[in-house]
This record gives C-alpha cells, sequence and structure tokens, in this order.
C-alpha cells in the first residue's frame, strides 16, 4: 500500500531533505528541536546536552563528534548559522542559530515523522496480522 507519505521519485525525496539519512536516531530534528526551544544561541556541548534529554536520545549522550559534524552539514544547507564567541577566559566557542531555513525544514520535519507514525503503523498491523494476533496496543517490552 502506498501513500502520499511514500516518496514517487528522485526529487520527491530531495523535498524530503535528507531524512533518511538521519532516520536511525532522528539526529537533525533533534537538533532543530533544542535550538527552536533556544532564545539565545547555543554552543555545540548546550546542544549536545539538551538533545540528550529528547525523546530520540533518552538521556544517553549522543556522540559529540556525530552532533558537530551534523551541525556543520546543516550550516552548509543554510539551516543553522554560528559565530565565534571569544570569552576574555577559557577558550572561543562556536555558538549556532537557527535560521528561517532551518524553522521550515523543523516543520516539514513534523510532517515526514506523522509520515513515519502511519508507515509504521501500518506495517505493525501487517506484522500482527500476518501472526494472526490483534495489533498489541503497547510493545511487550514496555509492558514489563
Amino acid at each position: 500500500m502506498t501513500h502520499l507519505c511514500n516518496p514517487k521519485a528522485d526529487n520527491d525525496l530531495k523535498a524530503c531533505s535528507q531524512l533518511a539519512k538521519s532516520l536511525s536516531r532522528l539526529s537533525q530534528p533533534t537538533v532543530l528541536t533544542v535550538l527552536a526551544t533556544s532564545d539565545e544561541p547555543l554552543h555545540g556541548y548546550a546542544i549536545v546536552q539538551r538533545a540528550a534529554e529528547s525523546p530520540m536520545f533518552g538521556g544517553a549522550k549522543p556522540d559529540p563528534t556525530g552532533i558537530y559534524r551534523l551541525l556543520k552539514q546543516m550550516e552548509d544547507d543554510g539551516l543553522v548559522t554560528s559565530q565565534w564567541e571569544t570569552p576574555k577566559a577559557g577558550p572561543a566557542k562556536r555558538a549556532f542559530t537557527l535560521t528561517e531555513v532551518g524553522r521550515t525544514e523543523l516543520r516539514r520535519w513534523i510532517d515526514s515523522l506523522a509520515c513515519y507514525t502511519t508507515t509504521i503503523n501500518e506495517l505493525r498491523d501487517q506484522a500482527s496480522c500476518a501472526l494472526g494476533i490483534e495489533t498489541p496496543p503497547i510493545p511487550e517490552c514496555s509492558a514489563h
């Protein structure tokens, strides 16, 4: 079964802005959300700390190298901007701010995540049907 959540062509996939590349941990929407909730620019370390508190990481600290790499790519894509802060004491730090393009991207993620939810629920229903059982309302791993 196909529906509008499934891209039909490469151009449709490009509109999803690399969603599949970060689907495993959904790092990009997590970082975009962290930046969208901040009233001020955030240093990479603060982004890593706040990302750890998100549902996608559940308290586990994400790989800082991966987050910094993602921030660099997001800056190259125009989703964030950064500037160096040079305090009188301590090392210089790069602070990141979400751009309007980044806000638009986060809005697209909201829709894409809804599509993922629909697709995953359809797969759960098909798998349950294949086993001849009702789709469990909660996963067994959550029931214990």
